[in-house]
Parts: structure tokens; sequence; C-alpha cells
């Protein structure tokens, strides 16, 4: 019985919550790598476009629910999803042709996209603040639980509870569904092979009538539809704070690189790995130890072996680790 107690606080505290940040980081890890591989830099701006995405869908959200509009037991903001990714897409659009365009026929070195896309990073997440405030908004309605602790324990009888917010379910279900079409689009349809083509060889695209415009079109729509995504189930899963994005750009780039930038397959896969690696190093194991251990040899401290404020200092550690010895990534992507 001590086992499967354990086994709950396990699942509860970190398999749970380390998958569903996990899926949130590998959503924002794709629209990176989805830069890097197409446009060719590093793009800095990518947490704030996450901001501004997931404000456009609040914003929504807040006119359909003053509306009397509703989703029932799901979240409002999953209906005025469509409505955050127009807003971000218009967005990065405008940014490209207003900036990047211009960089890009000169054929400037990368590194002086990156150094342009910072300066973009900043009036991103000004605006952002701007518009909906600097303060928390909490944006999740419908129903809190798939199951919640109490109702585990009256069904089980453990001691411990498992709970399965809404909002976690719904994020893995949604970066499954997410992935998934990105795949088969970037694969099986025309435009999704110009992208790679244009990816793998530039020079060669053009040759073939590739249409590099609309490829970097559709790149940046696709990147706001995945950062709006990814933000919004971010948001409903904790809460939305643009400086919060701002902080999560580490940890996805980190994602990204760790994985092996510009594979989409590895983007996921550093997505888990810095999700799990955050919560196993932060999280305090006392409980989950003193139910797998003998009576009486229970630990007295929390046996955590940082504070969640050190978190992203997990994914710091882990991405210079991962450059220093494997600067390609685990899934052999591009070097930086």
């Amino acid at each position: 019985m001590d086992l499967l107690n354990g086994l709950v606080v396990l699942a509860n505290f970190v398999l749970i919550p380390a998958t569903a940040y996990g899926s949130q980081l590998a959503l924002g890890a794709l629209g990176v790598t989805l830069i890097y591989s197409i446009l060719r830099f590093s793009n800095f701006a990518h947490g704030d476009t996450m901001a501004f995405g997931t404000m456009v869908t609040i914003l929504a959200t807040w006119g359909l629910q003053s509306a009397g509009i509703g989703f029932g037991p799901l979240p409002t903001a999953l209906l005025a999803l469509p409505v955050g990714i127009f807003g971000a897409a218009l967005l990065l659009l405008a940014t490209d042709r207003l900036v990047y365009r211009f960089y890009r026929a000169q054929r400037v070195k990368p590194v002086i996209l990156v150094i342009v896309s910072t300066g973009v990073m900043f009036i991103y997440n000004g605006l952002t603040r701007f518009i909906i405030g600097p303060d928390d908004q909490n944006f999740a309605d419908g129903e809190r639980f798939v199951m919640s602790a109490r109702d585990f324990k009256a069904l089980t009888g453990l001691d411990e509870g498992l709970a399965l917010k809404t909002t976690q379910a719904i994020t893995v279900v949604t970066a499954i569904v997410v992935m998934v079409a990105l795949f088969w689009f970037l694969n099986r349809t025309r435009t999704g092979k110009s992208m790679r083509a244009y990816s793998d060889n530039e020079d060669l695209a053009l040759l073939s009538g590739i249409n590099p415009e609309r490829v970097v079109r559709v790149t940046w729509i696709l990147v706001a539809a995945l950062a709006t995504i990814a933000g919004t189930l971010y948001g409903l899963d904790k809460s939305f704070k643009a400086f919060t994005y701002f902080q999560l750009l580490l940890p996805i780039f980190a994602s990204a690189i760790v994985g092996g930038i510009g594979s989409p397959i590895g983007a996921i896969a550093g997505g888990f790995i810095i999700a799990y690696s955050e919560v196993i190093f932060t999280y305090a194991w006392k409980r989950v130890v003193g139910y797998m251990v003998p009576e009486g040899m229970e630990p007295d401290g929390l046996l955590q072996l940082l504070g969640t404020d050190y978190k992203f200092a997990v994914s710091f550690v882990i991405l210079v680790i991962v450059l220093l010895i494997r600067p390609t990534g685990l899934f052999q992507g591009k070097s930086i």
C-alpha cells in the first residue's frame, strides 16, 4: 500500500506536471526550430510572440464570456485560439515586412538577425504589457479537474489522492494533435515539401522554382500558431504574465538545442528532457522516499536538490553541457 501511495505522489507532483510542461516547451521549441531551419537565425522574440498571441486569445476569451458564449466543461480560451493565432500571425508578418525582410535582402550574417530579434523582443514585451498590463491574468474557466484528489481517494481507498487538472489533459492532447498535424503538413503537402527543400538548400530550391517569400510567409504563420497554442496552454495551466514568457525563452531554446536545433523530433524530445529535469531537480522528494523506505527510516530533510526559484538554472546548465559535449544535440541538428 505504501508503495502505491508513493507512486501516486510521484505521478501527482512529478510525472503529470512535467509531462504537461514538456508538451508546452516542445511546442515552443518547434517554433524556434522552424525559424532556425528555414529563416536561419535564432529568434529571441519567440517568448514574447507567445505572450502576444496568448494576450489576444485572452482578450477574445473575455469577449466571448461577456457575450455569454462558453465551451461547456472546457476552457472558453480554446474557442478563442483562432483569434489569437490570427493576431500573432498579423504581428509576425508585419514585423517580417518592416524589419526582417530588409536584413534578409542584404544577406546579413545570422548574428545580425539575432541582435535585431532582441530589439523586436523588447518591443513585443512592451506592447503586450501596455495592452493587458503587467499583472497575472487568470482566464481559465470550465471544469477544473478531470479527476480530483478526493474522488481518487474515494475510488481507490489510498491515503494519497491523484489530481488531474483539465488544463493538463488538454495540454497533452492538444500537443499531440498539433505535432501530428505539423509533421503531416511538412511531409505530405506541397508547401511543406517546399519549406523542407528551402531549408536543406536555399539556392537549389530557388532554381527549382520555389517562391522564397511564400515559404517565409507560411513559416511565420506556422510559428504564430505554435507560439499562440503553446503560450495559451501554459497560461491556462498556470496563469498569464507577460514577463513569465520572457523567462520561458531559456528553457525553450534549451529544449531546441538539447534535442538538436533544426530537428523537429529533437525539439519535442528536448522539451520533455528539460521539463522533467527542471521538475526532478526542484521537487522535494521527502514524501515519495518516505513511502518507499522501511518504517522508521523516513528522511528528516526535504530532499530537494534546488529551490523552485532555480529551475531555469537547470535549463542553463543542461544547455551548456550539451553545447560543450555535443553541439549538434541529441538528434544531430545543426551546430550552433
